[in-house]
């Protein structure tokens, strides 16, 4: 009835991940990290020192340091040491008492100890969307992007990615930041998520997606201005200073703060310079180029 104990495998490499049926990219912007069940009442499951673990939590420690770097907030499940009947309810009949037996294992794992910033959810059920803020809190955020890894892939992982899936947020399964009972309920959690409910990715393809910078656009960059001057796009004129038209160094330097996001190395003085439209197009365009 309990979890039974569980044996290492090696991890899936990026050559052998099922071939995802939708080409979703993954927008740091739009994106959650969601670090399930890292507790140490699960993770005693596996062997002393096991190197399935140390694996995974390495991996995830990689994530949670892109995401800092790219302001994705980070949300932590954890089963909680006091549930009473009612809330546990059929969770006794198929797994026993669970953490409420292990009261001392109910914490994160010491080297994935949340952040004071970070969001840690009371987990109830598979999902972790189950009696929890988590979709709120992301409609809040503007966010609808789920970046999921933990513990146990064909669990809790996996229903959370079909849960999210059926509420229009896109769920990217890390495939070597989950672990799962076996080798086989890993690769079947990977191959249904790829399949019927979202994206399967490896650690290294996130962090190599937030290096590919998206180019700015003349387009993008005349709506960005438009937007801050309040001017009709017909009485607009791409040479004309844009001080004159009600640019202020607040709006300026917001700019030059999202273009650095962007990967746009530029600074207020070079925009101070020559404030057009034409002329911070022809600095952007070298920008970039470099």
């Amino acid at each position: 009835m309990s979890i039974p104990s569980l044996t290492d495998y090696s991890m899936p490499t990026t050559e052998s991940l099922p071939a995802n049926k939708v080409n979703w990219s993954l927008e740091p912007a739009k994106a959650v990290l969601l670090i399930h069940d890292m507790q140490d009442y699960f993770l005693k499951f596996y062997p002393h020192d096991s190197r399935l673990i140390r694996q995974l939590i390495e991996n995830i420690d990689t994530l949670k340091t892109f995401c800092r770097q790219h302001e994705i907030p980070v949300v932590y499940t954890a089963q909680p040491d006091n549930q009473s009947p009612r809330d546990r309810a059929l969770l006794n009949d198929m797994w026993g008492a669970g953490v409420n037996d292990h009261a001392g294992l109910k914490k994160i794992c010491a080297a994935l100890t949340p952040d004071s910033h970070d969001t840690v959810l009371v987990k109830w059920r598979y999902s972790a969307f189950q009696r929890s803020i988590l979709e709120n809190m992301m409609k809040e955020l503007g966010r609808d992007q789920l970046i999921i890894c933990g513990i146990y892939g064909h669990i809790g992982c996996m229903i959370t990615a079909v849960d999210a899936f059926m509420r229009d947020i896109k769920p990217f399964m890390v495939a070597d930041a989950i672990a799962d009972f076996s080798e086989q309920d890993h690769r079947m959690a990977l191959n249904y998520v790829a399949t019927r409910a979202g994206t399967v990715i490896s650690t290294t393809a996130i962090v190599e997606s937030g290096e590919k910078r998206s180019q700015l656009t003349l387009a993008q960059l005349k709506a960005q201005l438009l937007s801050a001057i309040d001017e009709n796009e017909d009485d607009f004129d791409a040479d004309e200073n844009l001080v004159d038209y009600g640019l202020d160094s607040v709006q300026m330097m917001s700019m030059v703060n999202d273009w650095r996001k962007q990967g746009i190395e530029i600074n207020f003085a070079e925009l101070a310079k020559n404030p057009s439209l034409n002329a911070w197009w022809k600095l952007i365009g070298e920008k970039q180029a470099g």
